[in-house]
C-alpha cells in the first residue's frame, strides 16, 4: 500500500481536461492570454506556466493533460524521476513538492505552478560531493538495474528529514510507497541507516563548529 502522498481528489484530471478545473490561484504562473483563459474558467490546448524547480524558474509549454513527469523528461534536462509504471504506484517518478514525496506521473503540471518542486538533481551533489544518501546507497550496493533508485534516494531523503534516529521498522515503513523490483531491498534500508547516521554527524559536526 503506498505511503506516498497522493493529489487531492478535489481536482480531477478528467475535470480539468474538460475545462472545469483551472482556478484563478494558477493565473500568476501563466501567460498572459493563459491568464484570461483561467478567469474565463477554460483552458485548452498548449499554455506557458513557470513552475519552480530546484529553487529556479523553469517556463514550460503544456497541455491541461501534461503531467509533471513528462514535463519534466521531455522539456528540461531534469531525468532523474522515471517513468516505470506511470499509475502512481511504484514511485519511481517521486519528486518532493513543498517537502513531500510526491509521485510525478500522478500530477498535473499545471497543479504544481507556485509550489516547490525538488528533483533529486537538486539535491544529488553538495559542494562537489555527493549527498549522504547518495554515497550511503554506492556503499551497500542499495542498486541494480537502477529505474528505481532516484525516487528510492528522494524517498530516503524526505524521510530522513522527517525522522533523523529511525529505528530499522521505521525505515521499513517509511519507505513503502516504494517498490524495487529487483528487490534490493536490504541495501536499501541499510543505505538509509548508514545515511541517517552521517547525517546526524554532520550535523552534530556543524553545531560544534
Amino acid at each position: 500500500m503506498s505511503k506516498q502522498e497522493t493529489p487531492s481528489k478535489g481536482f480531477s484530471r478528467r475535470g480539468f481536461i474538460q475545462g472545469a478545473g483551472v482556478t484563478t490561484a494558477l493565473a500568476p504562473g501563466l501567460a498572459p492570454e493563459a491568464q484570461a483563459q483561467t478567469a474565463a474558467g477554460v483552458i485548452s490546448g498548449e499554455t506557458e506556466i513557470t513552475l519552480t524547480v530546484n529553487g529556479k524558474p523553469v517556463k514550460l509549454t503544456v497541455e491541461p493533460r501534461t503531467t509533471l513527469l513528462d514535463a519534466l523528461r521531455h522539456q528540461t534536462e531534469l531525468t532523474g524521476a522515471k517513468r516505470v509504471c506511470d499509475r502512481g504506484t511504484c514511485g519511481a517518478c517521486s519528486v518532493l513538492v513543498g517537502g513531500k514525496v510526491m509521485y510525478a506521473c500522478s500530477l498535473l503540471a499545471v497543479d504544481v505552478v507556485g509550489k516547490p518542486v525538488t528533483t533529486i538533481e537538486g539535491f544529488a551533489m553538495q559542494a562537489g560531493k555527493p549527498h549522504p544518501v547518495v554515497e550511503a546507497f554506492v556503499n551497500n550496493d542499495a542498486q541494480q538495474c537502477g529505474y528505481c533508485t532516484p525516487g528510492f534516494v528522494v524517498a530516503v531523503k524526505a524521510f530522513l528529514d522527517r525522522n533523523p534516529s529511525p529505528t530499522a521498522a521505521q525505515v521499513e515503513d517509511g519507505l513503502g510507497g516504494n517498490l524495487c523490483r529487483c528487490g534490493t531491498y536490504v541495501g536499501i534500508r541499510k543505505a538509509a541507516v548508514e545515511a541517517a547516521a552521517k547525517m546526524k554527524g554532520a550535523a552534530k559536526g556543524g553545531a560544534n563548529a
